[in-house]
């Protein structure tokens, strides 16, 4: 699952390049993520994410647990490493 935000699903998208002649060739949008380790103090346990930088936004606003549980009921949180 590389390239994908745990906690956000954004994945990569595609579109073209487009040069000064108007060619269009594919090409891909990556995400920006971030493999990370973050404590748990709910489990009293450290896990590593793969987040994105908006995902780390969302982690910082609403808290890690309320991430984790709400990426979980949206089917993006597949599975959680502990350390």
């Amino acid at each position: 699952m590389s390239r994908v935000c745990q906690i956000t699903g954004k994945k990569a998208i595609t579109g073209n390049n487009v040069s000064h002649s108007k060619r269009r060739t594919k090409r891909k949008f990556n995400v920006n993520v971030f493999n990370r380790k973050f404590y748990w103090p709910e489990e009293d346990t450290w896990v590593r994410l793969t987040v994105s930088a908006a995902g780390l936004r969302i982690i910082n606003r609403i808290g890690l647990d309320a991430a984790i549980k709400k990426a979980a009921e949206q089917g993006h949180l597949t599975e959680l490493k502990a350390l």
